[in-house]
């Protein structure tokens, strides 16, 4: 029987079992949570709404399959990704992964306050997590080619491999970097790289 003090794994637990009562008490302990994480975003009620809902009936159609392992966490991270989803789609403005970053003028990227500090909180928490799933030498030549701005060429004497290697870990990390960053204003990603790129030289 499932009571108001059980902890979120074991309501989930209980959910995954098809528990309409631990839902209820998961539902009634987080839904004002992920409302206000939408509104501070969207300053939309009726959007928000519809966030909170959408979230919770997805857990419970997919209690079976899901794997929450912090349920908080997971109704947070859900909460951002369908705000980004409903500034995207209201957006005028394309955004889109470029591989060639010094063609790039800034000046020409328009984004409006909400969705600019939305992304800014993602790509800070999500490219390091990207990032360091690549190996290292990996890492490390993405960010020498694409902020360091230097050719395959000067990177391979710079390591003392070959030109060959060097195209194969860039091609590698872009292909794991894509999908993830295809919908970011390039001048976030930018900025972020060459943090990165700042610390590793130092």
């Amino acid at each position: 029987m499932s009571n108001p003090n059980q902890s979120d794994k074991d309501l989930f637990a209980a959910v995954q079992r098809h528990d309409k009562k631990a839902f209820t008490l998961l539902y009634d302990r987080y839904w004002e949570l992920v409302y206000k994480k939408a509104y501070s975003y969207l300053k939309d009620t009726d959007t928000c709404a519809g966030i909170v809902n959408d979230i919770f009936v997805n857990i419970w159609e997919k209690r079976d399959v899901l794997k929450i392992i912090t349920f908080k966490n997971y109704v947070t991270s859900a909460a951002r990704y369908r705000v980004y989803n409903a500034i995207s789609s209201n957006n005028s403005s394309p955004l889109t992964f470029v591989n060639d970053y010094q063609s790039l003028d800034a000046s020409v990227v328009v984004y409006n306050d909400a969705e600019s500090n939305m992304q800014v909180s993602d790509l800070k928490n999500n490219l390091d997590i990207l990032l360091d799933q690549l190996p290292a030498r990996c890492k490390e030549i993405f960010l020498l080619s694409r902020v360091g701005h230097m050719s395959n060429h000067e990177i391979a004497e710079k390591l003392s491999i070959s030109k060959r290697a060097v195209e194969n870990q860039i091609s590698l990390a872009l292909k794991h970097l894509k999908p993830y960053l295809k919908n970011y204003p390039t001048v976030l990603i930018i900025a972020k790289l060459m943090m990165l790129y700042t610390s590793l030289r130092s």
